[in-house]
């Protein structure tokens, strides 16, 4: 199965390059616009393979299929970079390549085959051999119609590159347009001498031809103009469970028209309709109803008046394939008596053309709508995730001026960040600012709350499923995984994961893929990794309940979220913010007013429940007294601890030195003892870490093996 085509050396071209940026959409619908942009396969081909190397290092291509009659390869159609050309050859094999061809052919498996070295194959070496060709490299793209295996497109690169897996896959885009191709091409070889080959092929490619139906229908409308009478063409669409017909585009010589109007029959109008529909499927509808007296036919009358038309002559052409009514192709020309026999027979080629085009251009605008929908909807989600989650970090420039100056630094990488603090410090508001400062801004910023899913259906939630795989998947459902791409995930509580959904999450963060429940597909995945905890995972690790492994994949930037009560400086701007925001879910006409001093309870609080306590209280005040002003006096705060219980200190000074001493014991107790490093004491404190060493031997604090933290 190689291509028959003269042996040709070209440049070098790097392919490979631009084969890993290759959009494959973009690259499915260009190469399939230039195989149905020509009506002549050898100019498909040739036009195809100008596009394909662009891509990948191909020389030449061949159009080929196994003729079982004389147990040979016929090649129908070959290009190389000069043309394309229409040929009829047979290659002779030998007994052992006839073999070998009849049973690739009887395996009836679509796909593409790859020969980094065609002449280790014995068919692939006798074609190359006989024609003349010293391919270095070969792909095969196997082409079927329905079961039945058709023919191969052969793809040769000559140079010194070669073809690859990448090339592979984006050739295996195009298995259906060129089986499409060949299969017509066989087909009308034989047929195409029953009627007006010419007519035939000007009219599908002006169809094909555009992406826009109106745009094809203004090209096709100027064409029929030169066989027939031809003043507009409308492309409808008869939607029975309305009783009404459905413009879906309109075209002129001069221009073309997208439509969706709905055209209401009046009831001897539907009647006649049902006549239609009745005769189409007893078979005694003609292909192309010919109305030349437009004022004795009901249903041509009400519609002409209804679209504004003059009285004209009609020929409709129902849009009838594989036993789906989708429509009809009506051609106007004004005046009675305008169309003849052969106008009818010319115009009834064009029921397949049109019948694919109307289904696509409804798909299209189907997908269309629901992409604007999907937008919009994306667009209206991320502003809410932001708009709740604040999009400003409250205490930025004080109590967590330590934490924004790391994020500032992580923000623009993919590396995991690992949020630690207890429950209520504002890990979430953190890991979306992390998001929403990023590259990744734009994509999607996923949360998975780890301990919040059952276990039972853990994978489910985080990998998706396929159809089947459980009792109960009753569909395909994609995963937080999945759904995560191109964005960010944030696994809360991370702590909470079992060891068994463990080892699966370090797998993926290890490979970056997953699989379905159920499923077989690799999934490729490209997210960036955001948890946090409240529990000391370093602990866990030691005792069993947390993996090493997994620790160290998560550990590669930790930031520290320091509690409230470390950070008193920044209730006033806290108190501000969650009066305005809850005046607004409240839904409170006016915001509250604060009382005097209502503030001073809240400055000598304790917060164990950090931000989210805070939080509370004030919807509580607000609550109670939505008018104001607010008092938190009578909220039973408890009794604040000193600053000297919080430390963990039995002695009070206004020593200079004590009260220094004591701060750097604070520091290093949340550093657990270390003092190099981003999230070392020194860090924290502002020093260099010797400076800070010096001060610690002078005050007498213990350091590295001596410290206990």
């Amino acid at each position: 199965m190689i291509a028959m085509l003269l042996f040709t050396k070209y440049g070098r071209h790097n392919k490979n390059e631009k084969a890993n940026k290759m959009d494959k959409n973009k690259f499915f619908r260009e190469a399939t616009l230039r195989i149905c942009g020509n009506l002549e396969i050898e100019e498909a081909m040739f036009s195809t393979l100008q596009f394909l190397r662009q891509a990948m290092p191909v020389s030449r291509m061949a159009l080929e299929y196994y003729d079982e009659g004389l147990s040979s390869m016929r090649t129908i159609a070959k290009a190389n970079p000069e043309g394309g050309e229409s040929v009829d050859l047979i290659t002779p094999l030998s007994a052992e390549a006839k073999q070998e061809a009849k049973k690739k052919y009887q395996m009836k498996k679509r796909g593409v085959y790859l020969f980094e070295d065609p002449k280790e194959e014995k068919l692939a070496q006798e074609m190359l051999s006989f024609h003349g060709i010293e391919a270095t490299s070969l792909m095969v793209l196997t082409l079927k119609s329905g079961d039945q295996m058709i023919g191969t497109l052969a793809l040769i690169a000559e140079g010194d590159e070669k073809f690859s897996q990448k090339h592979v896959d984006l050739i295996s885009l195009i298995n259906e347009p060129f089986a499409i191709a060949l299969s017509n091409t066989l087909k009308h070889r034989s047929e195409l001498k029953l009627y007006d080959r010419d007519f035939f092929w000007e009219i599908t490619m002006r169809i094909c031809g555009n992406l826009e139906i109106e745009e094809g229908l203004r090209a096709c409308i100027k064409y029929l103009s030169q066989h027939m009478p031809a003043d507009v063409l409308y492309l409808e669409r008869y939607e029975e469970n309305l009783g009404s017909m459905r413009g879906i585009a309109r075209a002129s010589a001069e221009k073309g028209e997208k439509m969706d109007a709905l055209l209401p029959l009046p009831e001897q109008a539907k009647a006649v309709m049902q006549e239609t529909i009745q005769a189409w499927q007893t078979s005694m509808l003609p292909p192309v109803i010919v109305i030349n007296k437009p004022d004795e036919e009901p249903v041509t009358r009400h519609l002409l008046e209804a679209l504004g038309e003059p009285s004209s002559s009609v020929m409709s052409l129902p849009l009838i394939l594989e036993g789906q009514l989708a429509g009809a192709l009506v051609l106007l020309a004004e005046g009675n008596d305008r169309f003849d026999e052969h106008h009818a027979r010319l115009y009834a080629n064009l029921k397949v053309p049109f019948f694919v085009a109307m289904s696509n251009a409804l798909k299209h605008r189907e997908i269309l709508n629901l992409k604007d929908l999907l937008a919009d909807d994306n667009r209206y989600l991320h502003g809410e995730l932001r708009r709740l989650s604040g999009d400003e970090v409250i205490g930025a420039n004080f109590g967590l001026k330590e934490v924004m100056h790391k994020v500032q630094q992580v923000a623009e990488l993919d590396s995991p960040v690992l949020l630690l603090g207890e429950t209520g410090v504002g890990k979430d508001v953190i890991a979306n600012t992390i998001h929403y400062s990023s590259l990744r801004s734009a994509g999607p910023f996923v949360n998975v709350n780890c301990g919040a899913i059952p276990d039972t259906l853990l994978d489910s939630e985080l990998f998706g499923h396929e159809k089947g795989a459980f009792t109960g998947a009753l569909s395909q459902k994609r995963g937080r995984f999945e759904r995560a791409n191109k964005g960010t995930i944030f696994l809360d509580e991370i702590g909470e994961l079992p060891l068994q959904a463990q080892v699966r999450l370090l797998n993926v963060l290890q490979s970056k893929k997953i699989e379905r429940v159920g499923g077989v597909k690799t999934i490729p995945l490209d997210i960036r990794i955001i948890a946090a905890t409240n529990r000391n995972l370093e602990e866990m690790v030691k005792l069993n309940q947390f993996r090493e492994d997994l620790w160290f994949r998560l550990n590669v930037f930790p930031i520290w979220m320091p509690p409230l009560r470390d950070r008193m400086e920044d209730i006033p701007a806290l108190l501000q913010h969650f009066i305005t925001l809850k005046a607004r879910e409240l839904k409170l006409p006016t915001l509250p007013m604060l009382s005097p001093g209502a503030i001073d309870p809240l400055m000598a609080y304790h917060w164990p429940g950090n931000v989210r306590e805070l939080e509370n209280v004030i919807e509580r005040a607000m609550i109670l007294n939505p008018t104001g002003p607010l008092t938190f006096e009578h909220l039973n705060l408890g009794k604040p601890k000193k600053t000297l219980e919080l430390l963990g200190q039995s002695e009070e000074t206004d020593n200079l030195d004590g009260i220094i001493s004591r701060h750097i014991r604070r520091v290093l107790s949340k550093t657990k003892g270390k003092v190099n490093g981003p999230d070392g004491a020194a860090a924290f404190l502002g020093i260099n870490p010797s400076t800070l060493r010096n001060r610690m031997k002078k005050l007498g604090i213990n350091y590295g093996r001596k410290s206990k933290y």
